[in-house]
């Protein structure tokens, strides 16, 4: 059990509520541990405080422009590698012809999040069709393959040597956000018998196992996804954004963490989907400023405006590392302060990391470098 130092204290002007009714012409900024569950201090500054002028120095925020990668690959194991550390790997696949060859991952679960396009996958559990927003989990060690019917873009997370999981749901109970029905698993159908007892299923086959980070092919005579039947509690599934029903607070501006989908270790995914935007007056009505102190964050977004963003599109992502304060761009907490929008449009999907990511050449070669600029004071 941790034994923070912790007493709420108070000193000078400032709120009786975190994220809203703030002291006049103050900017909150929010330092805390353990991301959002730990202990937190809420400072009251006369200054935005992303209202830097330059950075100097490796560290910075960082964007990148995913629509300039082009190369199409028939495996996920040739997917360019964005981002990692020790707990995940963040790649993106480009895939527009049936996957020639089986995948098996036994570093890790993964994810794939569909950015664009629609298919099918077969796995050991059978047939499931996927289409675009939709997120597939694949346990260590599925084998498992896509046949898109139109031209597919997936972000893939690996998550290495660990598992995962729905989150703690707490007081909202076990049915809110999304209920364990709306998780899709395969079928053994007649587009899986298809593939078992046809011609795919008399050929050869072969199978790309990823272990400790290095590849080995397995070759059989026959399609090894050849299951009659399986049962228990372990399986490939699938959950669309559309499905996920957000919490909300009409007068308190909740944190990301209030739209983790799901954890694995040392890191959490979350899913920011349409929602109405805060109606109290006193009310934050845009993400509140936050020290980046104990995570990395990294977000895909996928499609719609984002609210806290300027010139931001879909396929685009942005690295926010541990060690400065970030929070929305100046013109979205000015529309932010005058309520000009309801409601959110955006979709997109953030990765909160316990430890630091490494940004990886492919990445490197489609950043943009300006984007630390775009909260500087206009002049």
């Amino acid at each position: 059990m941790k034994r923070w130092i912790s007493y709420p204290k108070a000193e000078g002007e400032f709120s009786r509520q975190a994220h809203c009714d703030l002291p006049d012409g103050t900017f909150e900024r929010e330092m805390g541990k353990e991301g959002f569950f730990g202990p937190a201090c809420h400072f009251h500054h006369k200054h935005a405080p992303t209202g830097w002028t330059e950075f100097d120095g490796p560290l910075r925020p960082h964007a990148f422009d995913l629509n300039r990668l082009e190369v199409r690959a028939a495996s996920p194991f040739q997917a360019y590698p964005l981002l990692s550390n020790g707990d995940a790997r963040i790649r993106w696949w480009l895939l527009d012809a049936p996957m020639p060859a089986l995948a098996r991952n036994a570093d890790g679960d993964e994810l794939l999040f569909i950015h664009e396009g629609e298919g099918a996958l077969f796995c050991d559990w059978g047939h499931l069709d996927y289409r675009d927003g939709d997120y597939i989990v694949l346990p260590r060690g599925a084998m498992w393959r896509l046949e898109p019917r139109q031209p597919t873009r997936v972000m893939l997370v690996e998550a290495s040597g660990s598992s995962y999981q729905l989150p703690e749901k707490g007081l909202v109970g076990p049915h809110a956000i999304f209920d364990a029905t709306a998780l899709d698993t395969p079928k053994l159908d007649d587009a899986f018998a298809a593939q078992r007892d046809g011609e795919a299923g008399s050929r050869p086959w072969a199978v790309q196992v990823k272990h400790q980070g290095k590849l080995t092919t397995i070759r059989y005579p026959f399609n090894p996804l050849d299951a009659v039947g399986w049962h228990g509690d372990l399986a490939a599934c699938r959950v669309n954004w559309r499905d996920i029903r957000p919490l909300m607070s009409h007068r308190y501006h909740l944190p990301p963490s209030a739209h983790t989908t799901f954890v694995a270790r040392n890191f959490v995914v979350c899913t920011f989907v349409p929602r109405p935007i805060e109606s109290d007056p006193g009310a934050l009505k845009v993400p509140f400023y936050h020290s980046n102190d104990d995570y990395d964050e990294f977000i895909l977004y996928h499609r719609g405006s984002f609210f806290s963003r300027d010139n931001i599109r879909p396929g685009m992502t942005t690295l926010h590392p541990c060690g400065f304060t970030h929070g929305p761009h100046p013109k979205a907490f000015a529309a932010g302060l005058k309520a000009e929008r309801k409601e959110t449009d955006e979709v997109a999907v953030m990765i909160d990391t316990r430890f630091p990511l490494e940004v990886n050449e492919p990445a490197r070669a489609v950043e943009l470098h300006e984007y630390a600029d775009s909260w500087k004071p206009k002049a």
